[in-house]
């Protein structure tokens, strides 16, 4: 196997090594909830993504609701 003749410099190495930086991430504002978010996503937070309710959460949660109240009913009969 191929062994270097000589020793690497530190700054060869950190030259190399200087990509490896983690970068900080940019986050922006929703519109509607304000809270931090990546771009170009939908909010996790409201399901909102261009002025559009695209996961529509209130519904969702409504549904599960729902469907657990029906539980606990059945459940006690």
């Amino acid at each position: 196997m191929a062994e270097p003749k000589k020793r690497l410099t530190s700054t060869r190495s950190g030259n190399r090594r200087s990509h490896l930086k983690l970068k900080k991430i940019n986050l922006s504002k929703c519109p509607k909830c304000q809270a931090p978010t990546l771009p170009h996503q939908v909010c996790k937070n409201c399901g909102f993504w261009q002025g559009k309710d695209v996961l529509k959460l209130a519904e969702k949660a409504k549904n599960k609701e729902e469907r657990r109240k029906a539980r606990q009913e059945e459940e006690e009969k």
